[in-house]
């Protein structure tokens, strides 16, 4: 059973790019500093929070849009026991970038990363608002869904990440390293095995990767482990193929990391996916839930 304090989500199989979560009372949920391998934007609907985001930390409360490129850092907790409740689009980074190239705002590098990590901007907020309705309505047609989508990320694009935005240097020897630990992400690995693919030294690796990622690269490592899961979550495998697919010694200690990075069990994750009126059948009735 669902509650106040257990995250809500939706998907829909037509708008497979997106997904949705809400909570209604944040005041037991705490993250792990984590990130996403997909652009994250949400609204706190009610009351305050700490947002930690790279290295600084804010107050943010009801009416501020939180923003999070791919890769950023980033924990929304609560303070003390106040109550607070947020709502939460994650966003496929391509689609995004695509986006993004139709509108004039990026270039052949690809993604263009946002250089604000929140907003109070009253139109973006109750435009997220009425986006968040729209998707989870059952009666909302598919283009009208395909519509506000198109139109809120427009208008984000346009309000907070102009073309002349400077971009942060790149490092091509640290995004090596990173390259590297996502693609042997389930692998036992070794920091000699990163070291050499990067061509760097383990004190400059271990020292500069933080700073540029905001992540240890084991950090990092754990991080990527449990996007892989996700993935594998979507699509409803049975959660002790996942823990071990995914380079976990066992499920305990897959199932604990999880709920660091997502305040859901990953039971909770794969089971509470809320399909579209048109995709009744989630979860599969071969799959019970197992944690």
């Amino acid at each position: 059973m669902t509650t106040a304090t257990a995250p809500s989500f939706w998907r829909d199989p037509a708008l497979a790019f997106i997904e949705a979560r809400t909570i209604a009372d944040g005041r037991k949920v705490t993250y792990t500093r984590h990130a996403h391998e997909h652009f994250s934007i949400g609204a706190v609907t009610c009351g305050r929070s700490y947002y930690h985001y790279g290295t600084q930390t804010f107050e943010i409360s009801a009416g501020t849009v939180v923003l999070m490129n791919p890769g950023d850092v980033h924990a929304c907790n609560p303070i003390k026991d106040e109550l607070w409740s947020y709502q939460m689009l994650y966003i496929d980074t391509p689609w995004l970038t695509e986006l993004q190239h139709q509108l004039g705002f990026s270039t052949d590098q690809g993604y263009r990363p946002f250089g604000t990590p929140y907003t109070r901007d009253g139109v973006l907020y109750s435009g997220l608002l009425e986006l968040y309705r729209i998707l989870v309505d059952e009666h909302a047609e598919h283009l009208q869904k395909q519509s506000a989508l198109v139109s809120y990320f427009s208008e984000v694009q346009q309000r907070l990440n102009p073309c002349d935005a400077p971009l942060r240097e790149v490092n091509h020897k640290l995004e090596r390293a990173a390259e590297y630990i996502r693609a042997h992400c389930t692998d036992a690995l070794k920091l000699e095995d990163i070291c050499l693919a990067a061509e760097l030294s383990p004190s400059y690796l271990i020292r500069a990767f933080k700073q540029y990622y905001g992540l240890t690269p084991h950090a990092y490592l754990i991080n990527q482990r449990i996007q892989f899961a996700r993935g594998q979550l979507r699509q409803g495998e049975l959660i002790a193929d996942v823990a071990l697919a995914a380079g976990f010694a066992d499920q305990a200690h897959f199932q604990r990391t999880f709920k660091l990075h997502f305040a859901a069990t990953p039971g909770q994750y794969r089971d509470l996916l809320k399909p579209s009126a048109n995709n009744p059948h989630w979860p599969p009735a071969t799959r019970p839930s197992n944690g």
